[in-house]
């Protein structure tokens, strides 16, 4: 299958810093590919280059079959981009930034009109296509963001944390706009700080740490890699040190999580119940007792050492 994206020891360096240490990627045609990383960890520097923002110091990178350097243009004009933080004019209408893009492209004044109209339509703005952009609610801006990258009908969509702070209904809606222009062929390439939006959408899934790749796969097998469950654990009375001495007993202590104690289980379920009989001996109770099965977020934490600052 013909490759969308495709880096081959990306990097990128301000002076003696390392932002990008050597990234490799190979995303295809029509899919949904999700890029996760820390604060920090090169994520959108990555991206700031793959949408031709940011000259590379090293490395190649292709997108929609063309260089990112020496054959930009033709990149800009194969892609769209949504940012997280989006510039629209809020003292114009939906229907005037939504043309306005279309002019930008170079689109025929007629089907630029009609390109806007079926777009707005598409996003669920025709009602307010006529509204002054900053009457829109988060969730309307937004929409509104995706739906201006896509007046020129690029093959390849960049999606910066397209969901971040909205409500859960306003994120549902985002996420079934993203469904079905993949289904129409339209390679996303998405970064998220919410791991279920990664779960839910993506059919690959890549981890960059400290500017290197960490992990790439399906989201199923690499919550497989991880493979064991893990106990969380809250005890009453502060005593959560002596609670983390009894576990360690029993597995490899994770990053604790809001207060909230995390331990592997070797074992499986198998090793519950010893672990409440040590809790009980120690005079500690426990408020709270969850198993659970291995997430993303567990991909996460054993690939970096850190949960994702939006893990929910």
């Amino acid at each position: 299958m013909p490759l969308a994206i495709e880096t081959r020891g990306l990097e990128r360096r301000y002076g003696n810093i390392v932002a990008v240490a050597g990234v490799d990627l190979a995303v295809d045609e029509g899919e949904i590919y999700a890029f996760l990383g820390p604060n920090g960890a090169g994520k959108t520097t990555t991206v700031r280059m793959l949408t031709t923002l940011l000259r590379p110091t090293g490395g190649s990178a292709t997108v929609a079959g063309h260089d990112v350097v020496s054959k930009s243009p033709e990149v800009r004009r194969s892609i769209g981009v949504a940012l997280q933080e989006s510039a629209l004019d809020p003292l114009m209408t939906g229907r005037e930034l939504m043309r306005l893009q279309a002019t930008l492209h170079g689109i025929p004044r007629k089907e630029g009109e009609r390109r806007a109209d079926m777009l707005l339509d598409r996003v669920g703005l025709s009602q307010a296509a006529d509204r002054r952009v900053g009457t829109y609610s988060g969730g309307m801006q937004r929409r509104l963001d995706l739906g201006t990258a896509l007046v020129h009908e690029p093959s390849v969509l960049f999606l910066d944390e397209p969901t971040t702070g909205l409500d859960p209904v306003s994120r549902q809606s985002i996420w079934e706009e993203v469904r079905r222009l993949n289904d129409d062929g339209t390679t996303v390439f998405l970064t998220t700080q919410y791991l279920e939006e990664a779960d839910q959408l993506a059919d690959r899934v890549g981890i960059i740490n400290e500017g290197l790749m960490a992990a790439e796969g399906t989201p199923a097998s690499l919550k497989a890699e991880v493979g064991r469950p893990h106990l969380e654990v809250s005890v009453a009375d502060d005593r959560g040190e002596e609670a983390s001495a009894v576990l360690e007993r029993f597995g490899e202590l994770m990053p604790a999580k809001d207060g909230v104690m995390m331990v592997s289980l070797e074992s499986g379920d198998r090793g519950v119940a010893p672990i409440v009989r040590a809790l009980d001996d120690a005079g500690l109770v426990v408020e709270s007792l969850d198993l659970v099965r291995p997430t993303l977020d567990d991909v996460f934490v054993d690939k970096t050492g850190r949960h994702l600052e939006g893990a929910e």
